[in-house]
């Protein structure tokens, strides 16, 4: 069973905090939430890691990468 943890003045502050912030935070960031395979994901995040890139620029360059092709491919 789970217990409710105690309410305190920290606690209180940050619900309030989560509250105003919330709206605001989904209008200017988003989340794919993508699932894949257990293999490519630690095979990804090992690469990221190794690498020192975060998963968001991972995620731009691939983009970027994949539209320039798409545009390329688009061309002929």
């Amino acid at each position: 069973m789970h217990t409710k943890l105690e309410d305190t003045a920290r606690r209180i502050s940050r619900r309030k905090y989560e509250e105003k912030k919330r709206e605001e935070r989904k209008q200017t960031s988003g989340n794919f939430q993508a699932m894949m395979p257990r293999d490519k994901y630690e095979e990804i995040n090992s690469f990221v890691k190794e690498n020192n890139i975060t998963k968001v620029d991972l995620v731009i360059e691939g983009y970027k990468a994949m539209k320039k092709k798409l545009e390329k491919s688009n061309k002929n």
